[in-house]
């Protein structure tokens, strides 16, 4: 259940449900889904499905995984890729492994110190040199580093946080969960030229942003 095999009936499936770029099945294919997850559970690592991780979190279910990254990285081929993503909740550490094989360089924000410990041991372990981590609240962002290309938020606020769009590029992008714990919306923010505005890509089921550090 672990094996190449079962990665690429997961990318299969990915693309029946209506993913379609190819340079993000590419770089699922190629992570190791079952590495981020406890040992007891890697026979479950590629169902389509969200996973517990401890610390009552999840490892995204892969749809979602793959969602997001393709509405980070734009229409199509033809658009640039971001260089500089920023991540608010690092988690398992699997999204930012995903985001390190399309960008340059992937920032990553964890509340949990423990769950950060893990994913920094991981990264180093399976080579993800691109990958810069930090334990703090997310909801902050990472200052020191911006402006960023684009952001990816995997915890869903009742809102998106005014200091993580002050630190996009003035032609960033912005993806993030948006709700309470019953109703949630992926949204996609891009400045217009008269500033940042929403686009509702479906609906789906986080973990909530919460505030400090664990």
């Amino acid at each position: 259940m672990t094996s190449q095999r079962a990665r690429d009936r997961l990318i299969e499936r990915l693309r029946g449900e209506g993913i379609r770029d190819e340079r993000v099945l590419t770089a699922m294919r190629q992570v190791p889904r079952h590495l981020f997850i406890d040992e007891a559970l890697a026979s479950r690592a590629y169902e389509d499905t969200a996973l517990p991780i401890g610390k009552s979190q999840t490892i995204s279910q892969p749809w979602v995984v793959a969602r997001m990254t393709e509405a980070l990285l734009g229409a199509g081929p033809e658009q640039p890729v971001p260089k500089r993503v920023l991540e608010i909740g690092t988690g398992s550490g699997y999204q930012a492994a995903v985001l390190s094989l399309l960008v340059d360089e992937v920032h990553t924000v964890e509340r949990i110190d423990e769950l950060l410990r893990v994913a920094r041991k991981r990264f180093r372990t399976l080579g993800f040199a691109n990958i810069r981590t930090r334990h703090d609240d997310g909801r902050a962002g990472w200052a020191e580093h911006a402006p960023f290309d684009a952001i990816i938020v995997t915890a869903a606020g009742a809102m998106v946080e005014p200091a993580l769009l002050a630190q996009l590029k003035p032609d960033g992008v912005l993806v993030a969960p948006v709700g309470g714990s019953t109703s949630q919306e992926l949204q996609r923010w891009r400045n217009n030229g008269q500033g940042w505005q929403p686009e509702t890509l479906g609906s789906v089921v986080f973990v909530p942003l919460l505030p400090g550090v664990a």
